[in-house]
């Protein structure tokens, strides 16, 4: 049985017309179709020409979004040595060894929103991937979360590093602020996120690359974007 649908997101959905919209005129339709309460985050979502059963066929990496993303994320930290004081004055909330290791192999503790870890601590860590795995929150060298330079990390993530990647479906989710944001630093973030991930293209991807980009909000509508002037833009 199909879930009926609120009278507000159905005054929202009446105000998208069915066809493709240019990125600088969908986010001002998304701020307008905002029903909801609270400060909605804006998703941007991509469907790619790839198979991800395939590993060379992946796409994955980062992105430093040029407006954050509205909030700073909490970041933990594994490491030793000295690296502990740099990644504490770096701004990160968790930091330690191997007793934080420990206390999230034990007690499934994930109050972070992102980790990073040093490599001389990669074969603890290599035993949470049970615990981390499934949430994404993995340290990872290819994206930057697995490095000696700890502060330099920490920086980025606050800064609004966010992380894409293809799931069973080909699809990218990536966030790229909050509705409350000026248009315009929507846009940028949008296109800072398409452009990274038109670049991101892997050599064994054959054909369409980008099949298709839709702007949504927490609450709001899909709105589905011109990709052809996306790629072009994204290729510039």
């Amino acid at each position: 049985m199909a879930r009926k649908l609120s009278k507000n997101l159905v005054k929202a959905r009446a105000l998208v017309e069915p066809r493709p919209y240019l990125l600088a005129d969908a986010v001002p339709l998304l701020q307008k179709a905002k029903y909801a309460k609270f400060d909605e985050t804006v998703d941007l979502t991509m469907r790619l020409g790839v198979d991800p059963r395939h590993a060379d066929q992946m796409v994955r990496g980062t992105v430093v979004l040029p407006h954050g993303l509205g909030k700073s994320k909490i970041v933990a930290v594994i490491t030793s040595g000295d690296r502990i004081k740099e990644a504490e004055a770096a701004g990160a909330e968790f930091v330690g060894g191997e007793e934080l290791v420990e206390k999230i192999q034990k007690e499934n503790w994930t109050a972070f929103d992102a980790l990073i870890a040093t490599p001389d601590m990669m074969r603890s860590v290599g035993r949470l991937g049970k615990v981390l795995g499934p949430k994404g929150l993995m340290p990872n060298p290819k994206t930057g979360t697995v490095t000696t330079d700890v502060a330099a990390a920490v920086k980025e993530i606050k800064a609004g590093k966010v992380e894409f990647r293809t799931d069973k479906t080909a699809l990218v989710h990536v966030p790229v602020g909050k509705l409350s944001f000026d248009p315009q630093k929507l846009v940028d973030n949008a296109m800072t996120v398409i452009t990274s991930v038109v670049k991101a293209k892997p050599s064994a991807a054959k054909g369409k690359y980008i099949k298709g980009v839709t702007l949504s909000s927490s609450m709001g509508p899909g709105i589905q974007l011109d990709y052809a002037a996306a790629e072009l833009a994204g290729k510039a």
